[in-house]
């Protein structure tokens, strides 16, 4: 067996490819024109002809009679003229002459019209009109087939009859030559086709095809390949978006390795300090019930602490797989703020923090009571990471029509311009406090976008580096529940009857 021209990684023509399609469509378009002109030149040619040739014969006799009337004595030069260079047979009976002008010689002998000045003659005495019109149809050859015109013409008190014969059909030679050409624009036609149809195929295929192979080398991790769309709208949109998808991909796979390093890190320090007390007890305190309970606080600390980041990261989870459920309920947003600002007031004492709070008069909402107060410890905390050195952090509600607002405002060193629309992803930290350790998962803002969203609560985040950063969110205020539903829905918990209300 001969292997020498086999070649496995040959591949085949691709019938479905964009560069084929548009080739084939335009010489398939291209050759349907050309069947199409050919169809109407092979079948109308002759009706065509023949419509014109009777319009053109009707004319030429108008134009004679015009003549004979103004110029009598050029007549018989006008119409030799008009009879050679149309082909048609003109005959005039005038009252002392008749005359003959034949420009059909070699297609009929000129006795042969005798019987067509008979038939046309007695049609026209019959006619009530001044002119008549008949066609000779020959079944046999379609070759005889003739158009038969006469008129009468009143000149100088004299009528005179004008007869003009003309064959519908086009003579062979200037077939041929129609044919001919039409054969040679056909071939121009179709060469000129398939070299747009190779030309734009070629244009249209290789943006695709450089997008395709860019996108090849983004699924292989390759960050900093860049995708351009030449010169098509389209085309420029989809680079765009795919320059946009390689530079968040780009951005998520960073975070992911920085919360891996931080969750390793956070992970790591609690659980070597919950080994090394647990082997403290065993070693050293566990007969000095001080020190020993002294250790355990410290074991449970780090135990505490390590739940905070799983719950956090559960809670990424279960938010990105629509896990989540919502317990609504009508509470007032003023005072589930007040309760917040309460469980942080120990760090204006212990560390040194001026928390201040201001609120607004009461507001109802309907949401988790539970998840609504976790955005806004959330928020808190977050403020208090990156406060800085001033330390100062301002709560404030705001109403605004059926609209309530939380604000939670720091004024530490604030968020650049260009991160702001980032701060909402997971893993992400700005860069304005990378000098300093932030411990965290850098999920928080993660999880309050997620809660937010299921509540349909704006939200957003107000900063300008160096004066710090206001993150808000915004809910839709409801009536205040009456005293009386509630206890109703309290029976209905406990299942007693109480009328009174509180």
């Amino acid at each position: 067996m001969d292997t020498r021209n086999f070649n496995p990684d040959k591949k085949k023509a691709d019938t479905s490819s964009i560069k084929t399609t548009t080739l084939l469509s335009f010489v398939l378009f291209a050759m349907i024109l050309v069947m199409i002109i050919w169809g109407l030149v092979t079948f109308f040619i002759n009706t065509y002809y023949e419509s014109m040739r009777a319009q053109e014969s009707i004319r030429i006799a108008n134009a004679l009679e015009t003549n004979f009337r103004e110029e009598p004595y050029s007549f018989e030069d006008y119409a030799i003229q008009s009879a050679a260079s149309n082909r048609i047979y003109i005959k005039l009976d005038a009252p002392y002459n008749s005359m003959e002008f034949d420009g059909t010689i070699g297609l009929k002998d000129l006795d042969s019209f005798a019987k067509d000045i008979e038939t046309i003659s007695s049609k026209l005495e019959k006619s009530p009109l001044k002119s008549v019109t008949y066609t000779v149809r020959d079944t046999s050859t379609e070759s005889n087939s003739r158009l038969l015109f006469a008129t009468h013409i009143e000149s100088a008190g004299e009528l005179s009859t004008l007869y003009i014969i003309a064959p519908l059909y086009p003579d062979l030679v200037t077939t041929r030559i129609i044919k001919n050409m039409l054969f040679y624009i056909s071939m121009i036609v179709l060469i000129i086709a398939l070299m747009l149809a190779f030309a734009l195929s070629r244009r249209l295929a290789t943006p695709i095809e450089n997008l395709t192979k860019a996108a090849t080398e983004l699924s292989q991790g390759n960050y900093n390949v860049k995708f351009d769309g030449a010169s098509f709208t389209e085309t420029k949109e989809l680079a765009r978006a795919l320059n946009k998808a390689s530079y968040e991909m780009e951005r998520s796979e960073f975070y992911q390795r920085e919360i891996i390093a931080n969750v390793s890190h956070d992970l790591k320090t609690p659980l070597t300090m919950i080994r090394s007390y647990a082997e403290k007890i065993i070693d050293i305190s566990g007969d000095n019930p001080e020190k020993r309970n002294s250790d355990l606080g410290v074991i449970i600390s780090e135990t505490e602490r390590l739940n905070t980041l799983v719950t956090d990261m559960m809670s990424v989870s279960n938010l990105q797989s629509n896990n989540v459920e919502l317990h609504k309920e009508t509470f007032d947003l003023v005072e589930a703020a007040k309760v917040v600002y309460e469980s942080v007031l120990v760090l204006s004492a212990s560390q040194d923090y001026e928390i201040n709070f201001h609120p607004s008069k009461p507001a109802y909402v309907v949401g988790d009571r539970n998840k609504i107060m976790q955005v806004m410890t959330n928020f808190v905390s977050n403020a208090i990471k990156y406060s800085g050195d001033n330390k100062f952090i301002d709560i404030r509600l705001q109403r605004s029509g059926k609209k309530v607002v939380f604000h939670c405002i720091d004024h530490g060193l604030g968020i650049p311009t260009d991160e702001q629309s980032h701060v909402w992803d997971r893993y992400y930290r700005t860069s304005a406090n990378h000098e300093r350790y932030i411990e965290g998962t850098g999920l928080g803002l993660s999880i309050v976008k997620g809660i937010l969203t299921l509540h349909s609560a704006a939200y957003g985040v107000n900063s300008e580096e160096g004066k710090g950063s206001d993150f808000w969110f915004e809910m839709d205020t409801v009536r205040k529940p009456s005293t009386k539903s509630k206890d109703i829905k309290k029976d209905s918990i406990t299942g007693e009857e109480n009328g009174e209300e509180n």
